[in-house]
């Protein structure tokens, strides 16, 4: 069911690279034990920051599509090992900084590593997923555990492992394991970094992070860096030409690609592309018949992210259909499924989310070939023969 989510909300569009490595490890940045600081968010719509005298207050907001409730949380500094339920409506609180937390999702691993804190990782639920190479080396050595599928996770063990946190992630409220998590007095927070619509505001997650593990400012100018990137990059492209794109693939006869109003469809028009769904709103994905998206984008010129696609004689041996469009005639369709992680994980889903300034980088380069001479593709990859 998750790798089904992703394939259908990230149709569009980072292996490491040292070039463009994010690291505040020389910034010798440091935060005192009792400095609480206000935490500006100003892209990011799934959760706010308040610091108070003893910590923090967070608030989750809306963190599935089409939810319309909120979770509120009270982070504190304590010594106390004790482990304290909270009354009924009363925030739930957290312990800070984490010490040991579970993950769901490889989209909260690339924070966890940029602040140098995966070592507080202890559980996880499909770690062949995961493609980072300092996580895997824990894995390895036994340092965190196999849980198994997310929707499966037994409580009996989480509660054994005593974690300082669970990190979730709900497609909808129906969300009995957690509940019971939570009943147990494990604080859970569902991650929404998922559906935000602007690729700065799923980066600007870190933020969260950052007060999660007592590394705000490392946060802060973990993003700022990231922030400033895509920002230049962005303002790059607008003065360069406008190629028409198609994107996605078919997935049981069926079209799937991003709304012109989503996060994909937002950076394809900050690399100056001109995707030909720019004008469709929604949430989700559009979903159309091969005849339908043929009609359309025959003409395109460029082809983005074609489902698990990495070569074209797969792709027309799948569907003889996809021959017919110019991009694929021309050999100009790219992919991130050809970079994968030790396990077989495409890193694109694991860490693009957290590194929108590689992704329209890749964009841009690809769009515009002249462009950025000293960027190396990070994420795709020209499709294989």
């Amino acid at each position: 069911m998750k790798n089904l989510y992703f394939l259908l909300f990230s149709i569009l569009l980072i292996t490491s690279c040292k070039n463009n490595e994010i690291s505040t490890t020389t910034e010798n940045v440091k935060i005192s034990e009792v400095d609480y600081i206000d935490v500006d968010i100003k892209y990011a719509t799934g959760f706010s920051i308040n610091a108070t005298e003893t910590g923090y207050y967070i608030t989750i907001k809306n963190p599935w599509p089409e939810a319309d409730l909120e979770y509120s949380f009270k982070l504190e500094k304590s010594t106390s090992i004790e482990r304290r339920v909270p009354e009924p409506d009363a925030p739930q609180i957290i312990t800070i900084p984490l010490r040991k937390v579970i993950l769901s999702s490889t989209t909260h691993i690339p924070p966890v590593v940029l602040l140098d804190e995966q070592s507080s990782i202890i559980g996880f639920p499909g770690t062949d997923y995961i493609s980072d190479t300092s996580v895997r080396a824990l894995i390895d050595n036994g340092r965190i555990e196999e849980l198994g599928q997310n929707q499966t996770i037994s409580v009996e063990k989480v509660v054994t492992m005593q974690p300082d946190l669970v990190m979730g992630y709900g497609i909808d409220g129906d969300n009995p394991i957690y509940e019971s998590i939570q009943k147990a007095g494990i604080p859970v927070i569902y991650n929404g970094d998922w559906i935000e619509k602007h690729p700065l505001g799923k980066a600007e997650w870190i933020k969260l992070f950052g007060v999660l593990y007592g590394k705000e400012k490392e946060a802060d100018l973990i993003f700022k860096k990231i922030e400033k990137e895509y920002l230049e990059t962005k303002k790059l492209a607008q003065s360069l030409e406008s190629p028409s794109i198609i994107a996605g693939a078919t997935w049981k006869d069926t079209w799937y690609l991003p709304y012109g109003n989503s996060w994909q469809g937002k950076i394809i028009a900050d690399a100056h592309g001109n995707y030909i769904y720019a004008n469709t709103t929604g949430t989700g994905s559009l979903s159309y018949n091969v005849e339908r998206v043929l009609t359309d984008a025959q003409n395109a010129d460029i082809w983005i992210a074609p489902g698990q696609y990495t070569s074209y004689k797969a792709m027309e041996e799948d569907n003889s259909a996809y021959s017919q469009f110019d991009a694929f005639k021309n050999r100009q369709v790219y992919t991130f499924a050809l970079n994968v992680g030790a396990r077989g994980g495409v890193t694109y889903y694991e860490e693009a989310s957290m590194r929108p300034d590689l992704v329209l980088k890749d964009l841009v380069k690809i769009l515009h070939p002249n462009s950025l001479p000293q960027h190396q593709l990070y994420f795709f990859k020209p499709l294989n023969d």
